[in-house]
């Protein structure tokens, strides 16, 4: 080899953004003038710049070439040893390469920036910003994120909170901020917060940023609601200073009216009929007829020849006296109804059925008959067209009466005769006892109710009052 080379120093220290020089000496050791091109190779060969590009030196002359390194202050500037190196081209013999080589060491510097996207995020009931941080250094980074704000208006969702970061390289953390309480009303609101970026030992980097509240319902529709309340509220206190006086003066109509608010029952206390002033025993079925007491009340002992003519084969007696037959000490009620539009129904007795249920078929008139008792009496309570208090009446002289074993009619089967509201029995002239229960257009069946023995008024009301009401269906028990 025609060169001799010296790299001093052969390694040198330098920080990133500054420079640094070391000096090459070589000596031709050969016996002819040649000319030498100088080129630096290896990592730091884009940072390092050599003077003169060229040396000729003579035989056995010594020359000298300075290579400044000046790294950046980027994350290109890898932190730590790097070796470099100078290529040494001799111009008479290329083929002669020499390389010297030597370390340059580069000292680490950090450098974090750190930026939200978007900065500023809207939302009513949460908030997805994301955290950018970039690592401008040239070592790797660790730190890790955390989020406030003044008053602790928000709460904070950090994915991933601690992030690991190399040179050069940037990492998003996704945040979720949600509010600790939401606007139902009202404008937006902003509410300011920071992330902060914490490193070790030093001090941490805050990025600021805005999260705009929204509210769930805008504030016109407050106050409409709020005008509604005041309404509502204003509309529910006159209606209560105003009703008592209502219902007092409708109380006090419909008590000098005699009629009931609710709708009649069973046991509701009905006018009562006029007194009866039948013989202890009923005259003969001969005397009395069905149609009696004009048209409307009905007689009783088994009614006329004609209307007998008119009635079923099995009236209430006959079924009566059939259950006497078979129970001879026992207490029986046989009963049958006319009804609109189908005429009469067969009898049944001691707590069944007879009529229609819903079918909008009133009652005209009813048939009982009675055994293990003394006699019965009845009454019908009927449509009164000239009513001027809304009731029904008595029509004429209604009470009829029957032996025991004998039919009992009260109402009318007359063409025009009028729908039957309610009646009432007694049996054994209220000595005994004596149960009922009606079926009422538009209301169903009413509760049972009882004349009871030594109570009341020696008879029980079945049926309504009102006198755009009637029967549709009855049950009778003694």
């Amino acid at each position: 080899m025609s060169l001799w080379t010296s790299l001093e120093p052969a390694s040198a220290t330098v920080d990133p953004g500054g420079s640094t020089t070391v000096r090459l000496r070589l000596r031709n050791t050969g016996d002819v003038v040649d000319e030498y091109r100088f080129e630096a190779v290896g990592d730091v060969a884009p940072w390092t710049v050599v003077e003169p590009q060229t040396l000729r030196l003579y035989p056995g002359t010594t020359g000298t070439v300075e290579l400044t390194f000046a790294p950046p202050r980027t994350p290109d500037a890898t932190a730590g040893p790097n070796p470099f190196a100078v290529r040494i081209t001799p111009t008479e013999h290329p083929e002669a390469v020499t390389v010297p080589e030597g370390n340059l060491t580069i000292t680490p510097f950090t450098e974090v920036r750190a930026e939200l996207v978007p900065p500023t995020v809207k939302g009513r009931f949460r908030g997805r910003p994301k955290l950018a941080v970039d690592n401008l250094g040239n070592t790797k980074l660790t730190a890790s994120v955390s989020g406030s704000d003044n008053g602790d208006q928000l709460s904070y969702d950090l994915h991933p909170s601690n992030v690991q970061i190399e040179p050069g390289r940037a990492a998003f953390v996704k945040a979720t901020l949600k509010p600790r309480q939401i606007i139902w009303f009202g404008s937006k609101e902003e509410r300011p917060y920071k992330f902060a970026v914490q490193r070790s030992g030093v001090a941490p980097l805050d990025v600021e940023g805005t999260y705009v509240q929204k509210g769930f319902l805008p504030r016109w529709l407050a106050t409409f609601l709020g005008v509604f309340m005041a309404l509502a509220i204003t509309f529910v206190m006159l209606w209560i200073a105003y009703k008592p006086q209502v219902r007092s003066e409708a109380k006090e109509r419909l008590d000098e009216a005699g009629v009931s608010t609710l709708a009649p029952s069973a046991s509701a206390t009905p006018p009562p009929p006029p007194t009866p002033t039948a013989p202890a025993s009923a005259p003969p079925p001969a005397a009395q007829s069905p149609a009696a007491g004009g048209g409307g009340g009905g007689g009783g002992g088994g009614g006329s020849e004609e209307e007998k003519k008119k009635a079923p084969e099995k009236t209430a007696a006959t079924a009566v006296q059939a259950l006497a037959a078979d129970d001879p000490g026992g207490r029986h009620i046989c009963y049958r109804a006319f009804v609109t539009g189908e005429g009469w129904t067969d009898a049944v007795c001691d707590g069944q059925t007879a009529g229609t249920e819903g079918e909008n078929k009133p009652l005209k008139a009813l048939n009982v008959a009675v055994s293990g008792t003394k006699r019965t009496g009845s009454a019908a309570f009927v449509h009164f067209p000239e009513s001027t208090d809304g009731k029904g009446h008595y029509n004429g002289k209604p009470w009829s009466f029957a032996p025991e074993g004998i039919d009992n009619y009260f109402g009318s089967t007359k063409q025009d005769a009028p729908n039957m509201l309610g009646f009432t029995i007694n049996v054994d002239d209220g000595g005994g006892a004596v149960c009922q229960t009606v079926h009422i257009h538009n209301q169903g069946w009413v509760g049972m109710s009882c004349d009871k023995p030594g109570e009341g008024e020696g008879f029980v009301f079945g049926g309504t009052l009102n006198n755009d009401l009637w029967l549709e269906a009855v049950k009778f028990t003694v």
